[in-house]
């Protein structure tokens, strides 16, 4: 129960005008009316979802591609797996701020070197996202590999015997034989991935804090930001419940659509 209060006292103030402090009021639906009415929450929610929609596919197709590899009988494979699952363990946080260096500092310094101009890509409005997108990749990738290699070492080998007396080879071998065979563990990935780029906070926050101006700002980062320090506790409350019913529905759909054609390739 005492898990649940912080969201129960949360659904309550979203009904109100509370600012964070002080007495308030009843206003009814108001807030989440005014949320739909918001350029500023539109333009966080289209951001969130720009990313979210990227770094799950480059995650997912990258882990893929890494876990066929480290699956397959190479020397120290072991040792690569635990070397390569290191960046999962690290805070967020810590690996916002060394990317935020990475980025400001050295990368500009090795492209001015180059002849380059050597801006700092956080400092582009148009760009600062791809970087954002490249760290929670990095970070990412990890957990996603090991959970496909668990799958990958699921399939018998039979099945691929089996596949190769028929000519199945490379690519078609993994579309018809290997994909089909580890697909509820794509399912898991594509799931996981999504919901946690959906209310990504902590990348952001180390290496653009929602900037420059509001080009990266996630509806987590505006909750935050407007909610603790804007005096719009209430109307971010709504915003963080409205928030937490799109993961909802977004990860029923996915799972829903994924599961659908698991039955249909099994």
């Amino acid at each position: 129960y005492k898990r649940q209060l912080p969201l129960i006292k949360g659904v309550i103030y979203s009904f109100t005008n509370f600012r964070g402090y002080g007495e308030f009021d009843w206003v009814g639906l108001r807030n989440y009316a005014d949320l739909f009415t918001d350029a500023r929450v539109g333009k966080s929610y289209l951001f969130t979802f720009k990313l979210a929609i990227v770094a799950t596919i480059v995650v997912n197709v990258l882990s893929l591609i890494l876990a066929l590899g480290l699956n397959s009988k190479i020397k120290f494979k072991s040792a690569l797996r635990g070397m390569y699952f290191v960046p999962n363990i690290l805070g967020a946080l810590v690996v916002g701020y060394i990317f935020n260096y990475f980025f400001t500092y050295i990368l500009p310094a090795v492209v001015k070197m180059m002849g380059g101009k050597g801006d700092s890509i956080l400092a582009s409005s148009k760009w600062a996202w791809v970087a954002i997108v490249i760290v929670c990749a990095w970070q990412s990738v990890a957990m996603n590999t090991i959970i496909y290699i668990s799958g990958l070492q699921t399939v018998p080998e039979d099945v691929y015997e089996a596949g190769s007396l028929d000519g199945a080879t490379g690519w078609k071998k993994f579309r018809n034989l290997t994909f089909p065979l580890i697909l509820p563990f794509f399912t898991i990935n594509m799931v996981l991935s999504a919901k946690g780029y959906l209310m990504v906070y902590d990348q952001i926050m180390a290496m653009t804090e929602g900037g420059p101006g509001t080009s990266t700002t996630s509806i987590a980062v505006l909750i935050y930001k407007k909610g603790f320090g804007g005096g719009q506790f209430a109307y971010q409350s709504a915003n963080a419940v409205m928030l937490f019913i799109v993961v909802v529905l977004i990860s029923v759909f996915q799972l829903r659509i994924l599961e659908k054609r698991e039955e249909k390739l099994g």
